[in-house]
Parts: structure tokens; C-alpha cells; sequence
């Protein structure tokens, strides 16, 4: 059985991937010399035509691969709305793949391979650059189209759709030291994310141009764990402020602090870092900084598109506006 794809019929005969799916849906509509090159190369690459190659230019039976770690976060489903929304207005399917932290990251990449989906989304904010490289060695080897979404990485010649976490890491916490906060903390996971780790540094380089000590404390996403680790945390600390990466973890950091007598905002000072139904369902309100992370999954799903059927894409790094929600739980 051939393994050719249609993404080589296009590399081979020098045309894009939309040509080729003329020349195999509607061949009265392509130039006959052009025609005649991509048959040519159809037939001495023994490339068998399947569904998804044949309806790519009608968009009816395209199939994008949709990779996430986690199928229990508030975040990725909101993503998702937004890939879905996108994925029906252009009549594709859409297959997701979870691949778990202990997951064979080469075996997983290579199936989905085997699928031959024509592109494929990756939301997992726990990548490293190590990772992410991997990942896209094996998509650019298969000439699969990919996407990264709401995932941070430095390599300027991968696709991601996401927000300046930098800057908003800087601009939340120069807000609570301008409400007079001195002793902010930063609430961090664990497993370090690739979102997190920018979040950080734009805390970070706030904290030291006020000329105040970075303040970062990790722990686990568990709720029995963390929910511990902030109980004895008021016994030897004094804390005026604090930023979630989580609004989970900034929700039940509040809920342990009013428990301990603490008065929010007045006494300490809480902001969340996405902005889901946790921080508007909380009492007091809680702010946040607002990813928009439907946008993040819709945006993202339009760029893939323009690279499945190379399209001119201007920008493969897109960096969406964010805002900061101010509510009850900050001064």
C-alpha cells in the first residue's frame, strides 16, 4: 500500500495542495499543461487518491486532528468551542487525540500520522521547546500541516495562536502594586507550562522594577493538595496580593484565606489568570485577566485552514488582545 500523500503530489509537481485537489475533483478547471504535470506525478508516485484528498478543495470531508492533554480543564474546552465553530463552517471532521504527560509522545505523533489527517491543532500548554521542536519535526517530515494553540514557544517558524503572557504577567502585577500591594505572590503549578513560565517572567520583571522580591509559590493543580499547602500558608507569611495562573488555583487560594479570617479585597488582593466561569461564579467576584480563548481556538483553526490549502499567511505567530477584568476582589 502506498504511503504517498497529497502533500507530496503537490511538493513534487511544484504546485499548491488546492491544485492538486482540482486536478482530482474538477480537472476542467486546471490549465491541461498543469493537469497533465500533476497526473504525471500522481501516477509515478503511485498516489491513491482517499476521501479526504479528493474533497479537500470542496472542504466537505477534510479531517483536522485535534491533540489535548487534558480533557478535564474549563480552558481547553472553551478552545475547542472555538475550533468547532470554525471546523462546521467549513464542513470538516474533526478526530481528537489525547496525549497524556506518560504518553509515547513519537508513538501517538506517528498514529496520528497514520490517519492522514490533513492538519492538525495541538493545545497542551505543558510543552517544552524540546517537545514542541519534536513535534514539529515529525509534522514538517510528513508535510502535515499544524497549528500550536494557547501554546508559548520562542521558535518564530512555528504556528501559534495565542496572547502576550509577558506582557499581561507584567501588567496585572504593576496593577496590584499600583493599589500599594508590596508582598505579591505568584501562584504557579508544578508542572511548569509553557503559558506559566511567560506569565512569570512579566511578574517578575515587574516585582524588580518596583524594587520588590519575586514571590513564586508552586504547587500541585490537585485540590486536596493545594487546598493543604494554603492552609498553612497564613501561619508564617504576610501577603497582601496574589496572581493565580490558574483561576482555579487563585479561587481556592481566596476560599482558604476568607476561611482564616482574611477580608478580600481590603486585606489581600486576588487575580485570576484566564477568566472562565470559576472567577465569575466565585463570592466575592473574582478579577482576571481575560484570554480569550474561544478567539484562541477559532483563530487558530483559520490559520491551519490557510495552511492546508496554502493560502498566503502574513503572520504563523498571531497575538490576540487580552483585557484585564477588573471585579470585586481587587481594590
Amino acid at each position: 500500500m502506498s504511503h504517498t500523500t497529497i502533500y507530496d503530489v503537490a511538493g513534487a509537481a511544484g504546485v499548491s495542495l488546492a491544485t492538486v485537489s482540482r486536478v482530482l475533483n474538477s480537472p476542467e478547471k486546471v490549465r491541461p499543461e498543469t493537469r497533465e504535470k500533476v497526473l504525471r506525478v500522481i501516477k509515478e508516485l503511485g498516489y491513491r487518491p482517499n476521501a479526504i484528498a479528493r474533497g479537500l478543495a470542496s472542504k466537505k470531508t477534510t479531517t483536522v486532528g485535534v491533540v489535548i492533554s487534558d480533557t478535564t480543564r474549563t480552558s481547553t474546552a472553551s478552545i475547542l468551542a472555538g475550533i468547532s465553530d470554525i471546523a462546521t463552517s467549513y464542513q470538516y471532521s474533526i478526530k481528537v487525540y489525547t496525549i497524556y504527560r506518560d504518553s509515547d509522545l513519537e508513538y501517538t505523533l506517528n498514529g496520528i500520522v497514520a490517519d492522514q489527517v490533513d492538519g492538525v491543532l495541538y493545545l497542551n500548554e505543558e510543552l517544552t521547546n524540546k517537545e514542541i521542536d519534536r513535534i514539529r519535526k515529525i509534522f514538517d517530515n510528513n508535510q502535515i500541516p499544524y497549528v500550536f494553540a494557547n501554546v508559548v514557544t520562542n521558535d518564530p517558524l512555528v504556528p501559534t495562536v495565542s496572547i502576550d503572557y509577558v506582557k499581561a504577567g507584567y501588567e496585572v502585577t504593576k496593577k496590584l502594586i499600583d493599589n500599594g500591594a508590596k508582598d505579591i505572590y505568584l501562584l504557579a503549578t508544578l508542572n511548569k507550562l509553557s503559558t506559566s513560565d511567560k506569565q512569570e517572567e512579566g511578574y517578575n520583571n515587574a516585582m524588580i522594577e518596583a524594587n520588590l522580591t519575586p514571590k513564586v509559590f508552586r504547587t500541585s493543580e490537585d485540590i486536596n493538595v493545594h487546598r493543604q499547602h494554603f492552609s498553612t500558608y497564613f501561619e508564617e507569611k504576610n501577603i497582601d496580593a496574589v496572581i493565580g495562573v490558574r483561576d482555579a488555583l487563585a479561587v481556592s487560594f481566596m476560599n482558604t484565606a476568607i476561611e482564616y479570617g482574611k477580608v478580600v479585597p481590603k486585606d489581600l488582593e486576588i487575580v485570576g489568570f484566564q477568566n472562565t466561569m470559576f472567577a465569575i461564579l466565585a463570592r466575592p467576584m473574582m478579577s482576571a485577566v481575560d484570554i480569550p480563548l474561544y478567539d484562541i481556538g477559532a483563530v487558530s483553526m483559520r490559520l491551519l485552514t490557510k495552511l492546508m490549502t496554502n493560502e498566503g499567511v502574513e503572520q504563523l505567530r498571531v497575538i490576540l488582545p487580552y483585557q484585564l477584568m477588573l471585579r470585586q476582589t481587587t481594590k
